[in-house]
This record gives C-alpha cells, sequence and structure tokens, in this order.
C-alpha cells in the first residue's frame, strides 16, 4: 500500500453516538484512544486533519424540543455537549505522542477552548496540529452535519470524511434490512433524490454546490482512514457533485 496522501488536508465528521463504544451515555476512552492513533496515523504521513464532532451521545436538543422544551434553548445545550466531546478527543490525541490538537469552538468560551477564526485554524492545520471544531456553527437549528461541511468548504478541505458505523451508503438500513445494498459511488443529487439519510439536507446541499467530496466509511474498521487518505477507492461510498 502506497503511503503517500492522496489528499492534503481532509475533515472528518464523528457523531457523538460515535464516542459511545459499548456504553448507553457518555464518552469511551477506548473509542477516543483509536481514534487518535488512526487520526495519528495520517497525521504522520503529513495529511491535515480537522475534526467536527456531534454531541447527541451527552444530550440532543432537538428530542427535548419535541418534549417541550425551547428548541433554541435545547441546542444551545447541545452545542455545550459538542464542546464536552471535542475535549475529550483533544486530550486523546494529545495523548498519542507527538501530536497536538486545538479545540475551536463556535460560541465563545474561551476558559477552556479558543474562538473559531478560520485564518487561525488554517494555521494551526499548516503547523501539523489537529484541529476540533466544537459548537456545531454556533446557531440553532442547524445540525453538526451543516457544521462539518461549512467548516469543510471554509478550510478548503479536499475531502471531508463521515465515519459511521456501516461500510458506506446503502439503499436502506443494512442493519434492519439484510437484502440492503451498498453504493459504492453517488452524486449529491442522487443521494438528496433517493433521501438516503447520507447527511441533511442543508450539508448535502453545501457540499454538492462547492464541489466538496464525501466519503462515507466504517469508523471502527482498523487502518481505514489511512486507506482512504493515501488512495483506496473500494472503501465506503463516495459522493462527488
Amino acid at each position: 500500500m502506497s503511503t503517500q496522501p492522496a489528499y492534503q488536508r481532509i475533515l472528518l465528521k464523528l457523531s457523538g453516538e460515535a464516542l459511545l463504544g459499548d456504553q448507553q451515555f457518555g464518552i469511551s476512552p477506548e473509542v477516543t484512544a483509536f481514534l487518535a492513533h488512526e487520526i495519528k496515523a495520517v497525521v504522520d504521513i503529513g495529511v491535515q486533519v480537522a475534526l467536527v464532532v456531534g454531541g447527541g451521545n451527552i444530550y440532543r436538543g432537538e428530542r427535548l424540543a419535541r418534549a417541550g422544551m425551547d428548541r433554541v434553548t435545547g441546542d444551545q445545550m447541545g452545542m455545550l455537549a459538542t464542546v464536552i466531546n471535542a475535549l475529550a478527543l483533544q486530550d486523546a490525541i494529545e495523548r498519542v505522542g507527538g501530536m497536538q490538537a486545538r479545540v475551536q469552538s463556535a460560541i465563545r468560551i474561551n476558559e477552556v477552548c479558543e474562538d473559531f477564526i478560520r485564518r487561525k485554524a488554517d494555521r494551526h492545520l499548516e503547523k501539523g496540529r489537529v484541529v476540533v471544531f466544537a459548537a456545531g456553527t454556533g446557531n440553532p437549528f442547524f445540525t453538526t452535519d451543516s457544521a462539518a461541511a461549512l467548516r469543510a468548504i471554509e478550510i478548503e478541505a479536499d475531502l471531508m470524511l463521515k465515519a459511521t458505523t456501516v461500510d458506506g451508503i446503502y439503499t436502506a438500513d443494512p442493519k434492519k434490512d439484510p437484502e440492503a445494498k451498498r453504493y459504492d459511488e453517488l452524486t449529491y443529487d442522487e443521494a438528496l433524490h433517493k433521501r438516503l439519510g447520507v447527511m441533511d439536507q442543508t450539508a448535502m446541499v453545501l457540499c454538492r454546490d462547492h464541489g466538496m467530496k464525501l466519503r462515507v466509511y466504517d469508523m471502527d474498521r482498523p487502518g481505514a482512514l489511512l486507506k482512504i487518505v493515501t488512495g483506496d477507492m473500494t472503501i465506503g461510498t463516495r459522493v462527488n457533485r
């Protein structure tokens, strides 16, 4: 396998639920350590890595909004949950030798992390630091998928990756439908038309309109991230304009 990177800069989108591991709530140290080592493998070959993480393992504002909580308040609480996850990832990354990480938040919380400043994020990435973007877009009603698409475009990432627990995009949920078929490649228009639930529509339209390449892959597969960034086209599902 080639160790030459096919991409200079990537953005990896993680759901909060991805950090659960075998737990029903919270953050699994085993999962964050695994992710840190997967990230180190690509940083070591010169790839610049940014992350966006959700907060669903701690709190989901939309769910409580349906139960009667004010939606804006609920979403703000969800943003804070993503900051907690981002700090956990920063700690895990920096405990792996030779890596540095910075958390940048879309809401001001200077006592624990930096504000999101695009040019500063760019400088961190150029210096080989992993940048973890937290607090979504800083606005209610927008998902962390939309935040990931926005940040990927802002930092001019060569590829956006969405880490899931299945190896790509299927015609149906493969955990529920054994007849579901995996797509090797799709266009954004096809994914939108077929309502495949890859990401929310705002995120997909942003990626489509700005020509952002997307790969959906199984984050639990050891070495998958390294294979993708070194040009392996067989892993996951590719989504292009």
